[in-house]
């Protein structure tokens, strides 16, 4: 995690005789002394500090290195996770999550042992350890590092064992997912009189909260889904037109790619709707029945349907994964990259590029969304991944309830935890053939607009690195799980798929455990009260909170779409279509002329350029009121450096510009942005409309 903190104890009772390591004779372990481990209760089953179902496989005394100072203590290995435990540490009862120590076997990305100034072995799961190491080096996937130092002598034995401990361990983690999360009275909490920080969209109720908040009056939750037998990997609730029956929904869901058909996703105030879906089984043969169901549901009761392309000039998933692996390998303290050629080397990576995309493809959809009264339908082929990542920040730029810290969390909880992203599987889980990590760039892009736009954000930084840090924490079943069905299984809401899950069942279960497992949005449990009041942006302005722009169902500013037209949007373009489906021609939707665009379309120039024609920042026609069109040219586009290079202190504080010019740059983006800040909110008022006591209970 981002912040110093307080580590957890375990208490490791005398283990038995150490395996032999080359030799005939074996090696007792000593036991720990009082003053190194500790014994604490964690409530049930987290006593000795440990989560449920977790063992303690080996330990060893060591020596954090790559600070200023280095810190003695212990490094622990578990079938979890691999934490180190300084000596005299104490964990904190109001945070009995805390560990800034703590490196789930998921967010394990490379493991070096090292033995002498060139003896270096990269261990992976599996490996087989050639040498008793010196020190190791953990790199975690979100960009720490982890670097311990052994003593030598008769230490020695614990120093192989502990390594080898986490090598097996990762192992055995890549074959099984063993991570079951905890409830609250596990983390020693009172669970009686406590509710979920945020809605959690797992009974209809939640929903129809979602839906009123709103303003959707063309859309009913369906529950067809909530036995899990149309598509396992969507909610067993979502959003469908009033006047689609739930029959309609099984038959037109069958025709789209993992039973994952059109659905609303966010309703604008002015009238339009944003829809998302899988893909066209383009071989499946529906009936009329069928292919009209199909076409009213996207439609949604407009006479103008956008189809966009949500691949369509987006990287890959395999691209972003190297993209990504590159990125990690220079921002390590030991990247072999000269300092001069740096900067090179970071537009090599081209993650600064995929982030560029993905803003302005959602700048696009943003101007199609709010230049007509209309359906826009997001399209990918899983709707799984850049669907989730588009139609988010799609909401940042038109929602200001979406910028809000609650509205942000319910944002991510909707459109990626329920909506199905595969989590697990794009951690590396599954293996690096399925690894991606769409998550992180759509936080990459959620703190590009943080930066251009900070009046209009009410969370900060800190709060997006919390949740860059959380997503490999393995005490949640949040980010470390692929599916609704799959979350709900293990935490007990179901036994199987078959299982109803109704607001009835979940009211059975208020008593007992099965309904309080915690989730990422539990802060408290994991951050003190002084932490969690820097979630908070200072910059923010009040008068962008929610509903102060432009009253529900107010479409004044909307102009209504061309009759029945139907439009693929593509390479920056907006083309007539023939017809809605890919299996047949239908009479009902025909394609009309293109002088129904306003502009011609080109790629070469934004949406947003041609609708209002120059960028707002040059004096044109006044943008619709809540909508943020961020820049993506060229320096536009900035480093996450507090976050990447977290394994490089010396960076953080500053000595990345030990120039006059350096200094200087550093100067002028502080006075950037303190021109942006000023005039927004006075320290006065902030003072008295931000109270840190209060803001856990804003938060929920």
């Amino acid at each position: 995690m981002w912040w110093g903190g307080r580590g957890q104890r375990f208490n490791i009772a005398p283990q038995k005789e150490q395996p032999e390591m080359g030799s005939d004779t074996g090696s007792r372990m000593p036991e720990p002394s009082s003053h190194q481990l500790g014994s604490h209760q964690l409530g049930g089953c987290l006593a000795s500090g440990c989560l449920p179902g977790e063992k303690i496989l080996a330990w060893a005394p060591g020596l954090r290195k790559g600070q200023e100072l280095e810190l003695p203590g212990t490094l622990i290995c578990t079938n979890f996770r691999v934490t180190f435990q300084p000596c005299g540490w104490q964990r904190n009862q109001d945070t009995p999550l805390s560990s800034e120590y703590d490196f789930a076997l998921i967010n394990i990305g490379r493991l070096e042992a090292v033995s002498g100034l060139s003896r270096v072995q990269l261990l992976r799961p599996g490996s087989q350890l050639k040498f008793i190491p010196e020190e190791i080096l953990i790199h975690g996937r979100d960009f720490r590092l982890l670097r311990v130092g052994f003593e030598t002598g008769r230490l020695e034995p614990q120093a192989f064992q502990v390594t080898m401990a986490i090598v097996q361990a990762r192992a055995q983690s890549s074959q099984t997912q063993q991570y079951r999360g905890i409830t609250l009275s596990q983390a020693g909490k009172v669970s009686g009189s406590r509710k979920p920080p945020i809605p959690l969209l797992e009974t209809l109720e939640d929903w129809e909260a979602e839906r009123k908040q709103q303003g959707a009056r063309g859309w009913r939750v369906s529950s067809v889904n909530e036995r899990f037998d149309i598509a396992t990997s969507l909610s067993g609730y979502f959003w469908v037109p009033n006047r689609i029956l739930d029959s309609e929904v099984r038959r037109a869901f069958a025709h789209f790619h993992q039973g994952r058909g059109p659905r609303l996703s966010w309703h604008h105030p002015g009238g339009s709707d944003l829809l998302r879906c899988g893909g066209f089984y383009v071989a499946s043969d529906p009936n009329k029945e069928d292919t009209r169901a199909v076409e009213a549901m996207l439609q949604a009761g407009h006479s103008d349907v956008v189809l966009v392309d949500a691949m369509d000039e987006m990287p890959s998933l395999a691209d972003t994964q190297l993209a990504h692996l590159k990125l990690r390998a220079l921002c390590l303290p030991d990247s072999s990259v000269a300092e001069d050629k740096w900067l090179s080397a970071l537009e090599g990576t081209r993650w600064l590029d995929y982030v560029r995309a993905c803003l302005r493809k959602a700048s696009d959809i943003s101007v199609l969304v709010t230049s007509r009264v209309r359906s826009v339908v997001l399209q990918e082929r899983g709707d799984r991944d850049f669907n989730g990542l588009l139609s988010s920040l799609v909401q940042l730029l038109l929602a200001p309830e979406a910028r809000t810290l609650f509205g942000f969390q319910s944002l991510v909880q909707r459109e990626w935890v329920a909506a199905g992203h595969p989590f697990l599987t794009r951690l590396g889980e599954a293996g690096a053939s399925e690894e991606a990590p769409v998550f992180p760039l759509f936080l990459d892009c959620a703190w590009q607009l943080l930066q251009q736009f900070p009046a209009e954000f009410e969370f900060s930084e800190f709060f997006l690195l919390a949740l860059h840090d959380s997503i490999w924490v393995p005490d949640t079943l949040t980010f470390l799980r692929n599916t609704p069905w799959e979350r709900g299984k293990k935490s007990g809401q179901f036994n199987s798929y078959t299982q109803v899950y109704t607001p009835e069942y979940s009211q059975s279960l208020a008593g007992s455990s099965v309904n309080l497992q915690l989730s990422v949005w539990d802060w408290d449990l994991r951050y003190s009260k002084e932490q969690i009041s820097q979630f908070l942006n200072p910059g923010y302005n009040p008068e962008h909170r929610p509903n102060s722009w432009l009253p529900r169902q107010q479409a004044s500013f909307m102009v209504p779409g061309p009759p029945s037209s139907v439009w693929l949007f593509s390479r920056g373009a907006l083309t007539p279509l023939n017809q809605l489906c890919p299996w047949q021609d239908s009479p009902s939707l025909l394609a009309v002329s293109s002088h129904w665009l306003s502009r011609p379309a080109r790629s070469s120039e934004s949406l947003a350029d041609q609708e209002w024609g120059l960028p707002s920042h040059w004096g044109a026609n006044p943008l619709p009121p809540g909508l943020l069109l961020p820049g993506y040219l060229g320096p536009q586009i900035r480093f996450w450096r507090r976050c990447y290079l977290r394994a490089r202190p010396e960076v953080q504080m500053g000595s990345s510009a030990p120039t006059i010019s350096g200094l200087q740059d550093e100067l002028s983006c502080l006075q950037e942005l303190l021109k942006k800040l000023t005039p927004r909110v006075s320290p006065e008022n902030h003072c008295k409309k931000r109270d840190p006591n209060t803001i856990l209970s804003q938060i929920r």
